[in-house]
């Protein structure tokens, strides 16, 4: 199995900036992509962004693109999400997710507990 914690979340005003890190264990040769969802207060849990060990990544969700990042350490099995500009319709609570890039379901066969992003006008 694949253990996945997240660390980073916390308050932020609009405009700031947060990076969320997460970090793999276990049976790590059993994903090949991670990345993050959220789940934001009134709406369905959603993707954010994936990145696949090759390099290659991908944004889910296009109110976050130009705004947040996501980068994946294969070698460490730990991936950051750099979120800049935040807004207050960022804050949620943010899963890791970590499995096979395109697969069904994409990249998120495994999920983290969750970390809590809060952003204030």
């Amino acid at each position: 199995q694949v253990q996945l914690v997240e660390s980073g979340g916390g308050s932020r005003q609009a405009g700031g900036a947060l990076r969320l890190s997460c970090k793999s264990s276990g049976s790590t040769y059993m994903h090949t992509c991670m990345g993050w969802f959220r789940q934001v207060p009134g709406k369905e849990r959603e993707g954010v962004a994936a990145a696949h060990r090759s390099g290659l990544s991908k944004f889910w969700n296009e109110d976050v693109k130009g705004r947040f990042s996501i980068i994946l350490d294969s070698p460490l099995n730990t991936v950051h999400l750099d979120m800049n500009d935040l807004k207050p319709e960022d804050s949620g609570v943010y899963y890791c997710v970590a499995g096979t890039w395109g697969g069904n379901p994409d990249c998120s066969k495994f999920w983290g507990q969750g970390t809590q992003v809060t952003v204030s006008p």
